[in-house]
């Protein structure tokens, strides 16, 4: 039974969330010794680019005096200038080559150590997290999302760090040499930021809502193509295709807008750019003609330099800026997932287990998924340890829910269940799972041979032990029919029906022999020869322990030591399937719809 509980929706309208990149980088701590590096060779870059317009200053300065002195132009004095421009801009090259390097490895670096950590969340968390989230929106954060940290901030982070270090400098070195031309770019610049912001603006809500689109793409994907067969036998093809098609147009849509407001960010910057061109010659050759301030052609080429250094900056800015709303956007997504309420840590308690007789007591049991409804209410009820437990009723009663409070998937919100008089909250969740065998109507197999599926976290099992489980389970005659056994894969050559499923994975909670046994609905996707067949096998494997069965068909259930009749949550009868036909009650009438529904 699924869980209702209410998660927080992302909201699409929120503005940029650098709390969330924050989270990001707080991963890095470990790695602040590169990034000090990286950003000391971000200055340096910085400061040999910022250098190059001074010296080409200086050069068209001797080219310029050279023109109009009769001596001419010095020429060793310019072949040394341009000596040292050129190893200026070596310089400058290697330092933003290896800045860019380091900056990339630690962004790959965080990546990892952040996919490690969702893969350990994953374990951590309440089964209610997977009831209230699509498998296809969980695997869109681990994948598509981490994907999108890790590209944006590996080239956004490292072109940020070298610009915001360039914008400095060229801002101080454009005073240092005019300060009324110094005035005339930022203000040509400011344009570009006015622009900019109204873009940022506007675009943030694109960005979230096209992640959020993604991951309903592919919990949809999911979705249709593991249940293929349905879609097909029902002729929902088309149906399919529509819901398909709606949430691809919505995600065209929102990237069709956020690439709009993204790729609008660059023209504007350009523009900005050549509007302070346009201002610095006008501005600066008024200056030069008059004589005034000591501009100088050499001061114009360099300021023309310093313009477009001053823009780029702002430029990059702004594409790093598109780049970090999508990171953005992503990071909220994954820091969704991860800051989800954990399983409560158990590593303070006991590890030793002792020998389980299999008593089992639920006492005064209250449980609710969600605050709305109440599905158990007061349930008690005291299992003696080896007796055969059948549990019935109608769909909906909290057959299924009882087994999950057991296994403990879900914790009571009141009273509690013992086994053996212990409290099962005095156990470890893993030590509970190990106490049982749980044989569910949904198989479950995993890409692997026959018998990496039958000794699943099981060792040493020798092939007699495996020969003897699978033909109690009427599985021995098919293995042997394989080329390889139980060495063989499961794939097409050793594809499984429904039923054979079922069967084989009877047989592995069968090998695990566990203290105790859960059967919902184990037998319901086999034919009849094979359920008798199975049937026996089961009722070996439950003598001397405590074993809880759920069945629909009362048929399977004759043989129960006790029955518990269970409707809206509450225990209405309990007794052995003649007595509780005798009292003609509940059960009777369940029993007997049953009889004459099969007639």
């Amino acid at each position: 039974m699924a869980a209702h509980a209410n998660r927080r929706p992302m909201d699409p309208n929120a503005k940029l969330d650098f709390g969330s990149l924050a989270k990001v980088f707080s991963y890095g701590k470990k790695y602040m010794p590169a990034i000090i590096v990286s950003f000391v060779l971000a200055i340096a870059g910085a400061v040999l680019t910022i250098f190059t317009p001074y010296k080409t200053r200086e050069i068209t300065d001797i080219i310029v005096d050279g023109l109009l002195t009769p001596a001419g132009v010095n020429m060793d004095m310019l072949m040394s200038e341009g000596v040292v421009l050129i190893t200026v801009l070596v310089s400058a090259l290697v330092a933003s080559f290896l800045q860019h390097l380091i900056t990339s490895e630690v962004t790959h670096r965080l990546s990892r150590r952040l996919r490690s950590e969702i893969g350990q969340k994953i374990n951590r968390l309440p089964l209610s997290y997977f009831d209230t989230n699509s498998v296809g929106d969980t695997l869109s954060r681990i994948t598509n999302d981490v994907d999108t940290i890790s590209q944006t901030l590996g080239t956004s982070y490292a072109e940020f760090l070298s610009s915001l270090a360039l914008f400095i400098g060229v801002t101080v070195m454009m005073f240092v040499v005019n300060y009324i031309l110094a005035f005339t770019t930022i203000i040509s610049a400011i344009v570009g930021f006015i622009g900019v912001s109204i873009v940022l603006k506007n675009s943030q809500r694109f960005f979230r809502q096209r992640q959020k689109c993604l991951g309903e793409m592919n919990g949809n994907i999911e979705e249709i193509y593991s249940n293929h067969k349905i879609v097909k036998a029902f002729t929902a093809e088309k149906i399919a295709k529509e819901k398909f098609n709606k949430i691809n147009g919505e995600l065209r849509r929102n990237n069709r807008m956020a690439q709009f407001f993204s790729g609008t960010m660059g023209p504007i910057m350009a523009f900005s750019g050549n509007l302070s061109y346009v201002m610095v010659f006008v501005v600066g050759v008024s200056l030069a003609l008059g004589g005034d301030y000591g501009v100088t052609f050499g001061v114009i080429m360099s300021f023309t330099f310093y313009a477009r250094l001053f823009s780029q900056p702002l430029s990059t800015f702004a594409q790093a800026l598109s780049s970090l709303q999508q990171a953005s956007a992503a990071s909220t997504r994954v820091f969704e997932m991860l800051e989800t309420k954990e399983l409560e840590d158990e590593s303070h308690k006991e590890t030793k287990v002792p020998e389980i007789r299999g008593d089992v007591t639920f006492d005064h049991v209250n449980f609710s998924y969600d605050s709305s409804r109440e599905i158990i209410h007061d349930f008690t009820a005291e299992l003696k340890a080896g007796s055969k437990v059948a549990i019935v009723g109608p769909t909906g009663a909290g057959k299924t829910t009882m087994v999950n409070l057991l296994m403990r998937f879900y914790e009571v919100n009141k009273g509690s269940i013992k086994i053996d008089g212990v409290p099962t909250t005095e156990y470890t969740r893993e030590q509970i799972h190990d106490m049982f065998d749980m044989i569910l109507q949904d198989t479950w197999l995993f890409n692997g041979t026959i018998r990496e599926n039958l000794c699943f976290k099981k060792t040493g099992v020798s092939d007699e032990k495996l020969n003897e489980v699978c033909k109690a389970v009427g599985l021995d005659h098919y293995i042997r029919a394989l080329p390889n056994g139980f060495d063989s894969p499961l794939d097409d050559v050793a594809s499984l029906s429904e039923g054979q499923k079922q069967q084989l994975t009877i047989a592995r909670a069968m090998i695990k022999d566990s203290p105790m046994l859960i059967l919902d609905e184990a037998t319901s996707s086999v034919d009849t020869r094979t359920e008798i067949k199975i049937q026996q096998a089961m009722d070996e494997l439950t003598k001397g322990r405590t074993s809880f069965v759920i069945a629909h068909r009362l048929s399977t259930i004759k043989n129960a030591d006790i029955i518990l009749v269970m409707k809206d949550g509450d225990i209405v009868e309990t007794g052995t399937h003649k007595g509780l036909l005798a009292q003609g009650g509940f059960y009777a009438e369940l029993y007997n719809s049953q009889f004459q529904n099969n007639e």
